[in-house]
């Protein structure tokens, strides 16, 4: 397994001082910000993206993911990370989303991403049921799928807290609807805690889905509020143990978005944790 920063804790800098960090602290990977100030794709030319290439191959970086669930370049006063929604009720609205999710996957082909993340289908809007939702997302999420199979990125559905797919059971259920292989779930473990999902005993059931985790730690409360690894109550080392059990190998991407005043520290104490864990576990 491997260790990733994401680079949305580092909001006060740029993306390539934001690599050359993440770089400078011991990570061998970076989730990148589809998003302002890092790499929104619609105002992307090309010269950014190649500056973005330098910078990972100087400092030996590689893209774990595209974070293209945020999007706080629309500034939408609801919330600027959930909105626009997959299921907003204006269907123009939805399609900022849509677009943008496509954007991502042609910015993550071009840059050497292997997947992008997006939220599971958008807030439920008073008298919108699960059922009603998932049409909606579905009907929108396609074209993206379809874009995932030509470009060869996996798309990947991230549960969250608040949002229509919330727990691995509604993941399951709406990924039925789905028959491709570039769809896929961005297992994030911190969120599973919130709604009462400990992750490690959801790890194996989910392993055929998985293809990218998302760490952060969580209050014994339950809150949904990203703290460094360490500091919360989830269980890491079981959580690890059971992801090695699976056979996976790929990246655990810490996401500290919380701490953008001080992503240094976090990102630091955040791999000294992890690093210490994968060591103990003999997977280091």
């Amino acid at each position: 397994m491997k260790l990733a920063f994401s680079s949305n804790a580092y909001m006060h800098f740029s993306i390539e001082a934001t690599i050359e960090k993440i770089a400078s602290l011991g990570y061998t990977g970076i989730e990148i910000l589809a998003d302002v100030p890092h790499a929104w794709p619609a105002g992307l030319l090309e010269e950014r993206k190649q500056s973005i290439r330098d910078a990972l191959a100087k400092h030996k970086l590689s893209i774990a993911n595209v974070n293209a669930f945020m999007m706080n370049a629309v500034a939408d006063p609801r919330q600027p990370y959930w909105y626009p929604g997959w299921t907003d009720p204006d269907p123009h609205y939805r399609a900022i989303r849509r677009e943008h999710t496509k954007r991502a996957l042609k910015l993550a082909a071009e840059i050497g991403a292997p997947n992008i993340t997006t939220e599971p289908g958008g807030r439920l809007e008073a008298g919108c049921s699960f059922a009603d939702a998932a049409k909606i997302f579905y009907e929108e999420l396609m074209p993206c799928v379809e874009l995932a199979e030509q470009t060869k990125v996996r798309l990947l559905i991230e549960p969250e807290p608040g949002l229509m797919i919330e727990k691995f059971d509604q993941y399951l259920e709406f990924i039925e609807r789905i028959d491709s292989p570039w769809v896929g779930l961005n297992f994030d473990v911190g969120h599973a805690y919130c709604v009462g999902e400990d992750p490690q005993l959801w790890v194996e059931r989910m392993a055929p889905h998985t293809v990218h985790y998302h760490f952060e730690d969580i209050a014994d409360t339950r809150v949904h509020r990203h703290l460094i690894p360490g500091h919360g109550a989830i269980d890491f080392e079981a959580t690890v143990r059971a992801i090695a059990k699976t056979g996976y190998d790929g990246w655990l991407t810490v996401e500290l978005y919380p701490y953008i005043d001080n992503p240094d520290d976090a990102a630091r104490e955040a791999h000294r944790y992890m690093t210490g864990l994968l060591e103990r576990l003999g997977l280091g």
